[in-house]
């Protein structure tokens, strides 16, 4: 029986037999992410998947069911990083070079909490596919701009690009998770780092990873999302290290979400400061001298502030909220057959286009970032970079201009003509 049928026959938790009060339907599909749509069937058909697969193997070629999938694609999804500005903003202005470094920390730890309650992964982003994002109601009258574009198909490579021009904050990054299949849980290995650059301190560079992504019971048991292994934060020039360990749970001891870690100075060796708690609750900060322990962040005080996005109907076909509008809008309205097949003619039209690269000899070439080259060994680790220079020096009104002329992100904004046109090499040139 084919994936599709069988999910004909799946009985959605709260589906069409659940009373929903007048003019609450649209609610009800808006939220459609917290809820865990995983009953006894709905285990029967993950485990017709992986009945097919042998620990270790790679998951990135088994469609698994739509019921799990977020609404919305891995290049919208890293916007999470960014939607609790004020802090990122409050370290740019931080004299401090340690306090500053515990800002930066902050900031990062504080967005892991932004995700559906229930168990649920992002769209896997196709060759090609851009998402263009901004926010203009950010503190103290700055506004940010983002972009990220699917740059590799295999391995996966989701590289992404963010800025303040009034406060000359830069962000650089790629996450390339590879996804592993464990026994009775799934894994993303998230590969990949992140670059920050603050516009008052633009002689500092603060580089940092990403903990792994585990999608527990998947055979028998609860299914369950945890956050596993070790999150490196560093900068070079002040010597500053932060390693924070996320805690899986044990089969016997221990608890979920848990993190603990260490702040250390890297030139000195002396440890600093101590972190614990919960990602998705309070953490704590312990000055390592003194032994005073305070709160760090409170995730149930966070604000966080949605990007905003241009209407779909100006968006080209390759935009994520475009390009996956019929699956996120089946995703909504819990059509998992519709959904299905939906996202399998996305999938289909890549492997098309693949294919016909193929047959033309020719190479696919990113349209907003570039490779880095053999000379840029400090920011090697990124592999693709925005290909617009941007120097941070600049006025924050060219600042502004640059990203704007790099691709449309305000309503209104088009594309020109040079966008349309495929940016391919001939295969075999150097």
């Amino acid at each position: 029986m084919g994936l599709t049928s069988r999910l004909d026959k799946l009985k959605i938790k709260g589906g069409s037999d659940v009373d929903v009060p007048s003019g609450n339907q649209h609610q009800l599909s808006e939220n459609t992410d917290d809820i865990d749509e995983v009953d006894n069937e709905g285990q029967s058909i993950l485990m017709g998947i992986i009945a097919q697969l042998r620990p270790g193997m790679d998951l990135s070629k088994i469609t698994l069911p739509t019921f799990i999938l977020e609404k919305k694609s891995m290049l919208e999804r890293i916007t999470n990083f960014f939607q609790i500005p004020d802090i990122l903003l409050e370290a740019n202005k931080t004299e401090d070079d340690l306090k500053r470094f515990v800002t930066i920390l902050k900031w990062y730890l504080a967005s892991w909490h932004i995700s559906p309650k229930a168990v649920k992964k992002p769209l896997n982003p196709v060759l090609g596919e851009i998402f263009t994002c901004y926010w203009d109601n950010l503190p103290s009258g700055n506004t940010a701009y983002y972009l990220a574009e699917q740059t590799s198909h295999h391995p996966p490579k989701s590289s992404y690009f963010y800025l303040v021009p009034e406060s000359k904050i830069r962000v650089d990054g790629v996450v390339v998770p590879k996804s592993r299949f464990l026994g009775n849980s799934s894994a993303a290995i998230m590969e990949g780092w992140g670059h920050v650059t603050l516009g008052e301190h633009a002689d500092e560079v603060y580089i940092m990873n990403q903990p792994n992504v585990y999608c527990r019971g998947i055979l028998f048991g609860k299914m369950r999302m945890e956050l596993g292994d070790h999150m490196y934060l560093k900068c070079a020039k002040t010597g500053f290290e932060a390693d924070i360990e996320f805690k899986t749970k044990g089969f016997i001891s221990g608890t979920y979400d848990a993190i603990e870690g260490k702040i250390k100075n890297s030139k000195t060796q002396e440890e600093l400061f101590q972190i614990s708690g919960k990602w998705n609750e309070e953490m704590y900060i312990r000055d390592s001298a003194t032994g005073k322990k305070t709160v760090l962040f409170d995730t149930a005080k966070a604000i966080t502030v949605k990007p905003k996005v241009r209407p779909t109907a100006e968006q080209f076909d390759y935009e994520s909220r475009k390009l996956w509008g019929p699956t996120i809008k089946a995703l909504a309205k819990r059509d998992h057959t519709l959904a299905t097949e939906e996202k399998f003619k996305v999938e289909n039209d890549q492997r098309e286009r693949a294919k016909k690269r193929i047959e033309d000899g020719v190479e696919f070439h990113p349209k907003l970032f570039r490779a880095i080259g053999d000379h840029e060994k400090d920011i090697a680790d990124l592999e693709y970079i925005i290909y617009k220079k941007f120097n941070l020096d600049s006025s924050a009104d060219d600042l502004t201009n640059a990203v704007l002329d790099t691709a449309p992100i305000l309503p209104g904004q088009e594309f020109n003509d040079k966008f349309h046109i495929p940016a391919f090499k001939k295969g075999g040139e150097s």
